[in-house]
């Protein structure tokens, strides 16, 4: 009998570790979005927009796009050491032209 809730709390466990996780994720993306709309000094239904906009991003794929474009330049340029670093931090952290 006790076997039954041993395995049944194996399991739980580590389920609702990944359902914290997602939240987690949920909560940061949320938390940025609104950070996003406040700066940029949003109400109404240009903030509803662009909040529903921004939660139906893929911010991580788009930042892989980001990482593989620079990695290609610095690549292309023959960039190494210091010269290449510091060429990564600044492609990375410019803002894509809209």
């Amino acid at each position: 009998m006790y076997k039954k809730y041993l395995i049944a709390a194996l399991i739980a466990v580590p389920l609702a570790a990944a359902a914290q996780e997602k939240m987690s994720a949920q909560q940061n993306k949320m938390a940025t979005c609104n950070k996003d709309a406040a700066a940029k000094d949003l109400k109404g239904d240009a903030r509803k927009a662009f909040m529903s906009t921004c939660l139906s991003a893929d911010k991580t794929t788009k930042q892989q796009d980001k990482m593989t474009t620079c990695n290609k330049e610095a690549g292309d340029k023959k960039l190494a050491g210091d010269a290449r670093k510091k060429f990564m931090s600044d492609c990375l952290s410019t803002k894509p032209a809209a």
